[in-house]
């Protein structure tokens, strides 16, 4: 009887959304542990802790917040393609609302001033969100009530939201030395500033889509969109819903990665970060295309997994040019870890030794 629990318990731990991202994190963490030293060493100075690790949370707060609204979306059926752009739309705005001396708004001498800022701090963080909202709402009307796929309606902001970027700051990159500013993204207190506005983040999305009957309706319209709205779930919202909060978390991580840099990069900022974002979706167990369950918190994880197997690289010395190729044979292999066909060996292991127990 208690073998029998136990069998019944590790099949509920592998059909966990939860199970293959922590074992995908656990071996990278695991090789790291054996050919990289001092990997895991952690250091506490002037109030901070420093260490690989902290770096992997650090650095993957901008993937780990669009992974967030990524989430969202891909459970509904569709995509985003735009974070990237977004990100760097809400980077021009920010830095513009700062220090727009580009349009010659102020003194040159003013603009270097740490304490300087030519709209409001609260104006600096509201008015860049309430653009990516609008970028995402841009997407969502063209795939909910457009009816264009998903894909091609996020190619379209993608493509040209980078020379909206551009336009806004007239081509240059700004500056920023606005401390309040800088601190969101480089501020500690213990750990990463940084991390805790992503925890925040995550908070509040868990709240909304399992304490209400959103994370419900999302789902139901990726498994099926037709009998969800013969049961009276209105598709399109729920669809507009997920692309506008999309746009927000992408605008997040645009606020993360800016201030991080302490400039506006029109061309660089959030460059493939939509693909780091869609993988640790997958990683995290939201099927591609099928929408349907998710979970959040495994989401998160992909994200660390991603962002473990950036910085183990730079560990070993892959230089920045080849991380690409290396990271794309790894991602595959995570990828092949998480198939079905391995999910369904493991299950077919748990399912014999099960029987074998009943028998003897």
């Amino acid at each position: 009887m208690t073998r029998s629990k136990s069998s019944s318990t590790w099949k509920k731990v592998t059909e966990s959304k939860l199970f293959f991202p922590f074992v995908a994190l656990a071996i990278i963490l695991l090789i790291d542990l054996i050919i990289i030293p001092n990997f895991f060493r952690i250091t506490f100075q002037q109030g901070h802790l420093y260490g690989n690790l902290i770096d992997i949370l650090r650095n993957s707060t901008p993937v780990m917040a669009v992974a967030i609204g990524m989430t969202l979306v891909i459970a509904t059926g569709g995509v985003d393609l735009s974070v990237g752009a977004i990100m760097a739309i809400v980077s021009s705005v920010a830095a513009l609302l700062m220090n727009p001396f580009v349009l010659g708004t102020t003194l040159q001498a003013i603009k270097n001033d740490p304490n300087y800022s030519y709209a409001p701090f609260w104006l600096v963080l509201l008015l860049p969100l309430i653009v990516a909202t609008i970028c995402g709402v841009w997407n969502g009307l063209l795939v909910a009530y457009g009816k264009i796929q998903p894909m091609v309606a996020t190619l379209i902001l993608m493509i040209s939201g980078r020379g909206i970027a551009q336009l806004i700051t007239n081509s240059q990159r700004i500056q920023i030395f606005y401390k309040p500013f800088a601190f969101i993204g480089n501020g500690w207190l213990i750990l990463p500033f940084s991390l805790y506005i992503v925890a925040l983040l995550y908070a509040i999305s868990w709240l909304v889509t399992r304490r209400t009957s959103i994370g419900l309706f999302i789902e139901s319209v990726g498994v099926n969109a037709r009998s969800s709205l013969f049961s009276g779930i209105d598709e399109k919202k729920v669809k507009l819903f997920a692309y506008a909060f999309c746009g927000l978390c992408a605008g997040i991580a645009g606020l993360i990665d800016t201030s991080n840099i302490s400039t506006s990069d029109a061309t660089q900022l959030g460059l493939n970060l939509e693909l780091d974002a869609i993988l640790a979706v997958v990683i995290g167990g939201t099927l591609m295309g099928a929408g349907g369950r998710f979970s959040l918190l495994a989401s998160i994880i992909g994200a660390l997994v991603m962002q473990a197997v950036t910085t183990s690289m730079y560990a070993i010395g892959v230089s920045a040019n080849s991380l690409t190729a290396v990271k794309g044979v790894v991602v595959i292999l995570l990828i092949l870890l998480y198939s079905r066909q391995v999910r369904d060996f493991i299950r077919k292991i748990t399912g014999q030794t099960k029987l074998k127990e009943t028998k003897s």
